[in-house]
């Protein structure tokens, strides 16, 4: 099928990491069928190059600041525009991210409309300003228009299906791809080491983290915490880890590739993520697949992977839980292989399980037009 994928959430220069699980749904995509990418880059991210190829993909982009109207109604035109093509005549209209509704909403007549959503903030609206939330019964108006709207979780599901009533609502999750996980560390210099990847923002609850080390360290255990990410947060996790009884025990990386994320990861025992709540929780699953145990928040689409003999779900904000947590946790798992902590997700989030979640869908989402259907496995 030819697909125009819609995105105000894609990486560019001023932003290269912007929208890196959109790329990985992308490459999933364009495994099966013909794409061509259209970002409505905001104010912020715009780096001022209007076409580019990015990783084999073909992307154009327009600017569109989701807050004024004008933009709004310019974007509309140029995905209308897109969707008339005759180089390329989209079937299939594909937005990504929430501010790409309101654009698409615009459209008379509409195509055949799926949209995939991640926005966190829908199942933890408590996580927004007041401004925010004030928004969200209108996005959620919004969400009622797509044909098929897809989400990373059950948990987001749950959250969307509300309301859309019946209209279809599916699970097709985020990309993890799996790899051979590196061995498990001897442990001979007697320390506990705890990773975490995300970033310092209050919903992560790095403070919290650091509050576990300094319970860990009250009980005698030699704990030290790696945290793999850059935020808001950085200048008071920075005060917090300079007291005497974290003194030594806590590293800050910044971001890091993805190769880094993979060190880190290895260097680990135990991934600690005291997160509020997360939709699907990217980190978590690298976390797995590189076969480290995890202990993390309850709130969330990670308990639908999670094995519970590898991980521990607290629900409290208490530091102690949390360390008891941990130190059950290690107990139980010191010695478990990484392959076998890795195996309980294998393939479960490979590209390949992903091409054949949106395949179904665009399958679905054709048939009741009666247009005939020419997606494939693979184009390569």
């Amino acid at each position: 099928m030819r697909v125009l994928a819609v995105t105000t959430w894609f990486p560019t220069a001023v932003a290269p990491s912007r929208g890196s699980f959109v790329v990985n749904n992308l490459h999933a995509i364009g495994r099966a069928h013909e794409l061509r990418v259209l970002h409505l880059v905001s104010p912020g991210d715009d780096d001022g190059t209007r076409r580019l190829l990015h990783e084999g993909l073909q992307v154009r982009r327009v600017p569109m600041n989701p807050q004024s109207p004008a933009d709004v109604a310019r974007a509309a035109r140029a995905i209308s525009a897109a969707l008339r093509s005759d180089a390329f005549a989209p079937q299939i209209l594909h937005t990504m991210a929430a501010s790409a509704l309101e654009p698409a909403a615009l459209l008379r007549p509409r195509p055949p409309w799926i949209h995939t959503e991640h926005w966190s903030a829908l199942t933890a609206p408590e996580t927004l300003p007041p401004t925010g939330r004030a928004a969200l019964p209108a996005l959620r108006q919004l969400l009622r228009l797509p044909d098929i709207v897809t989400t990373d979780s059950q948990f987001l599901a749950d959250g969307v299906r509300p309301g859309r009533g019946e209209r279809d609502t599916r699970v097709v999750p985020c990309i993890v791809e799996p790899y051979p996980p590196s061995p498990r560390r001897d442990r001979a210099d007697q320390a506990l080491r705890l990773v975490s990847v995300g970033g310092l923002i209050d919903r992560k609850d790095p403070l919290l983290a650091l509050d576990v080390v300094a319970e860990l360290a009250r009980r005698g255990v030699d704990a030290r915490l790696t945290w793999v990410g850059e935020g808001p947060l950085r200048e008071a996790v920075t005060e917090r880890g300079a007291a005497p009884e974290l003194a030594g025990r806590i590293t800050l990386t910044g971001t890091l590739d993805a190769a880094g994320v993979r060190a880190a990861l290895a260097d680990a025992d135990i991934f600690l993520a005291p997160t509020r709540s997360d939709n699907f929780f990217i980190a978590v699953a690298e976390a797995v697949i590189a076969g480290r145990p995890v202990v993390t928040g309850a709130k969330g689409g990670q308990g639908e992977y999670l094995d519970p003999a590898y991980s521990r779900l607290v629900s409290a904000r208490d530091a102690s839980q949390w360390a008891d947590a941990v130190v059950e946790l290690d107990a139980a798992t010191s010695t478990t292989p990484a392959e076998a902590i890795s195996a309980t997700v294998g393939e479960r989030f490979s590209t390949a399980a992903a091409t054949r979640g949106y395949n179904t869908a665009y399958r679905d989402l054709l048939a009741p037009r009666g247009e005939a259907w020419s997606g494939h496995g693979s184009r390569g």
